[in-house]
């Protein structure tokens, strides 16, 4: 099936540092991009998947179900694992909660994890009769470009396909009861005003965690998508900097 222009996945095979770097629901890796390239410009080995049904129909991702999305995060995953000492996965939306179940099923073998508004839960009272009404609606209006910034868009889905959001769903149900099982380093970049994922799910992961090493950063001036919007660069400045302390790389100059 053709993939929209913007769409494409990125692989990079540099230091052994290694990044993976994961989009959300109904999106695709042009949202993460700009964090993926600022890490090729880094010298790391970087992977942005391209998660099955997204980047090309709302149809196409009708068909899919989370393990499919899973398998693709994981096999990424192994691949930067086999050629770097270093592995720090990035996400956001439902790409937070894929490395979120990465990081829960790797332990030690993830050394660090970055979550931009990442999902756990979605508080709509609807959704507790979506597992019915994905076999008579098919899908309902999108979730896309929540961005506070004019005229920026993320290229996501009109529609969001029920049968697709029911998988998504299910996922994040374990995710969240695993959540103790996380102990690596984490980066938590969260706004405040995110109208498709509650400002609660950050606060759910952080208060259910093992981890010890933990840094909380508030993004004032972004809504969901805020690796598009105003906060772009302070994410990706942050990020930079979380996976060169876990990597022993020294700091930049001026950050």
């Amino acid at each position: 099936m053709q993939i929209v222009p913007g769409a494409e996945p990125l692989s990079h095979d540099g230091s052994r540092v290694g990044v993976l770097v994961q989009h959300g629901f109904t999106g695709h890796p042009g949202s993460m991009r700009g964090i993926a390239e600022r890490c090729v410009e880094q010298g790391w080995s970087v992977r942005l998947p391209r998660l099955p049904g997204h980047g090309t129909t709302w149809q196409d991702l009708n068909t899919r179900t989370w393990p499919e999305w899973y398998a693709e995060v994981a096999a990424a995953f192994a691949e930067l694992r086999e050629r770097c000492d270093v592995v720090v996965a990035v996400g956001m939306s439902m790409g937070g909660s894929l490395v979120t179940l990465l990081a829960e099923e790797q332990g030690d073998a993830l050394d660090g994890l970055a979550l931009i508004n990442p999902a756990y839960k979605l508080p709509d009272p609807r959704l507790r009769v979506v597992g019915l009404a994905k076999y008579v609606v098919p899908s309902l209006a999108g979730l896309g470009d929540d961005i506070k910034k004019p005229g920026v868009t993320e290229g996501a889905y009109d529609r969001t396909p029920l049968r697709a959001l029911h998988s998504a769903l299910a996922m994040w149900k374990q995710v969240t009861r695993d959540l103790p099982q996380v102990t690596q380093p984490v980066l938590l970049l969260h706004s405040p005003q995110d109208h498709t994922v509650h400002p609660s799910n950050s606060e759910l992961f952080l208060s259910r965690i093992s981890s010890t090493d933990v840094t909380d950063v508030v993004l004032e001036n972004s809504y969901h998508v805020a690796t598009l919007d105003y906060d772009a660069e302070l994410i990706e400045d942050r990020i930079v900097e979380f996976v060169r302390r876990l990597a022993g790389e020294p700091a930049q100059e001026g950050a």
